[in-house]
């Protein structure tokens, strides 16, 4: 099979074209023949040689790849859940087996029927920042209706999703992205859409029950304007999981008695609830632009480029 593979770490001119053979699932894993794969910032990181967690668990070669879609072509001895046939979405085995390529394998854990109302492209959008979004906002915020939520970096794949995650569960959802964004961002079901360059949050809000932080930009600073907004005994979560709070910031998140968490990919049933949501309406998947796979390095570029809306994709399959 065709995929996309690294050898070394380095810039986009590291990822080479090759032929592989086709993995084998493990007993409590799925091959899955794939249709598209999304391409997420994490995917440009881990080319790069990841960050102090991901480090260790990167074996070159590898084959990029950390969300995907797809039809089931083998199962595991042990895998209830699927069959031959079924059409799915979700995260495959990595670092291993990823999803720039033309099948992948995951746990079964890791799969879900894919969505009705939408295409292999969109699915391929939805996996690894939907459970990240997921889990920021539902998991470790624990979003209640009616609360107020402030998501910053709204725009992107992961905020992009959580906005309307939040706004399925009842809360007042509030976004933080580029004025071009601002439009965006009140079509996904935002309350409130904030020019993060221009406008002070840390002057304009207070109250706020729970901030999730989707942007890639990392900064301590910009979570201390976080904490002085939110109410005593609110919550604050990074999708930032290598970049620790600093010592001021858990002083300031203490006297408050707010809670700082960051987000760990741990409950991955959450694709079940999204594709209800997807199907239902409720959630829609945005595409800023599809490329073939042998163009991988092309998406990598425009990603860590910035101000992607939405997800990029690679199209394995033409549907």
């Amino acid at each position: 099979m065709k995929a996309i593979r690294i050898h070394e770490f380095g810039g986009p001119e590291v990822m080479l074209m090759e032929e592989v053979p086709i993995p084998e699932p493990a007993s409590d894993a799925v091959l899955v023949k794939t249709y598209a794969s999304g391409v997420n910032i994490a995917d440009c990181g881990i080319r790069k040689g990841g960050n102090a967690i991901l480090r260790p668990l990167l074996k070159l070669p590898l084959t990029l790849g950390w969300d995907a879609s797809g039809i089931v072509d083998k199962v595991g001895d042990q895998v209830t859940a699927f069959k031959k046939g079924d059409e799915v979405f979700g995260v495959p085995t990595f670092p291993g087996d990823g999803s720039y390529a033309e099948y992948f394998v995951a746990k079964e854990s890791h799969l879900a029927l894919k969505p009705n109302a939408i295409s292999f492209n969109e699915a391929a959008g939805v996996p690894l920042a939907g459970v990240t979004a997921w889990n920021g906002v539902i998991e470790y915020g624990k979003l209640q209706p009616g609360q107020k939520i402030l998501i910053h970096g709204a725009a992107g794949g992961v905020g992009s999703l959580a906005v309307q995650i939040a706004k399925a569960k009842g809360a007042y959802v509030i976004g933080t992205a580029s004025v071009n964004n601002l439009e965006f961002l009140k079509d996904l079901g935002a309350d409130e859409a904030i020019d993060y360059k221009t406008q002070r949050v840390e002057e304009m809000l207070k109250d706020i029950d729970l901030v999730f932080d989707a942007s890639p930009i990392r900064d301590n600073n910009i979570r201390l304007k976080f904490v002085q907004i939110l109410k005593n005994g609110g919550r604050l979560v990074s999708s930032q999981l290598d970049f620790p709070y600093s010592e001021e910031v858990k002083t300031a998140l203490s006297a408050k008695n707010v809670e700082g968490s960051l987000v760990r990919l741990q409950n991955y049933a959450c694709l079940r609830e999204m594709a209800e949501l997807i199907d239902a309406g409720k959630i829609k998947v945005v595409i800023s632009k599809v490329y073939p796979l042998e163009q991988a390095g092309e998406a990598h570029k425009e990603n860590e480029a910035g101000h992607v809306r939405g997800k990029l994709i690679l199209e394995i399959i033409k549907e």
